[in-house]
């Protein structure tokens, strides 16, 4: 299992060492799944940590067979890789100080922006920029808390990125107060699991366990846990009730996405 460090709550590195978080439980259970599909109790499971750039050479190398955070099911990727059923739904969104001029994406005309490398943000921005002219400075960072640094430094004007990592940045922030979320929703981002795209007779048994946590309701109970009850050492909640649009779409699971 590819997990990248600390995307709370999809991924959590407790100080000891332990990973945890929304999206590991649900490989957990897949795995679980599998190991009585297969009758194989001794299965184990093994973490890899990778980052933004490496959780794609990870599969490909055969270094790990699942990668489990945040990875958006997109056109683009599934020429390389595959997706199982989406676990959640997101959209892109700005961080940036309270108090900027920064309301919407009009207003970032020669402005500085930061996002993370090796993820769908920068084709967001590049688009954006091109149809509105704005003649924007891009920075790719390695991961989001060195987005997060250059904003809060004064470096860059706003951080983009999917909406729950921002939310995720502002509230590790030590006063989340100094941060709010700006921008009209672009986009809408489908979280997968992903694996090689060279095992169909692996991606039926994944896909199958992502089907049986959705019929059986076990997904809510996970949701429910990680988005609305207090995790962390500080006892925060997100407070996220499920969207819409996972909600519909786990009445129906499928791995088929438009985009």
């Amino acid at each position: 299992m590819g997990s990248v460090d600390n995307l709370s709550p999809f991924v959590v590195i407790e100080p000891d060492g332990e990973v945890s978080g929304y999206t590991i439980e649900l490989c957990r259970k897949i795995i679980q799944g599998i190991r009585q599909e297969l009758r194989m109790p001794d299965l184990k499971i093994q973490y890899l940590p990778v980052n933004a750039s490496s959780r794609f050479s990870a599969l490909l190398d055969n270094r790990a067979d699942l990668e489990c955070s945040v990875s958006t099911n997109n056109a683009e990727r599934r020429k390389k890789v595959a997706f199982t059923i989406p676990h959640f739904f997101t959209s892109v969104r700005m961080l940036v100080k309270a108090g900027s001029s920064i309301k919407n994406w009009s207003d970032l005309r020669n402005k500085r922006l930061v996002t993370t490398r090796a993820t769908a943000m920068i084709d967001v921005i590049n688009k954006r920029s091109n149809i509105r002219y704005l003649d924007l400075t891009v920075l790719e960072l390695e991961n989001d808390r060195e987005c997060f640094s250059m904003l809060e430094h004064g470096m860059a004007d706003a951080f983009i990125m999917d909406e729950i990592l921002l939310y995720g940045a502002r509230e590790n922030a030590v006063d989340p107060e100094k941060f709010i979320i700006v921008g009209t929703p672009l986009s809408v981002e489908p979280y997968a699991i992903m694996m090689r795209n060279d095992d169909p007779e692996f991606k039926k048994m994944v896909d199958r366990q992502m089907a049986r946590l959705a019929n059986s309701g076990e997904i809510y109970r996970l949701y429910n846990r990680w988005f609305m009850q207090a995790i962390g050492p500080d006892k925060r909640s997100l407070d996220m009730p499920m969207s819409y649009i996972l909600r519909d779409s786990l009445r129906y699971p499928t791995d088929k996405i438009t985009n």
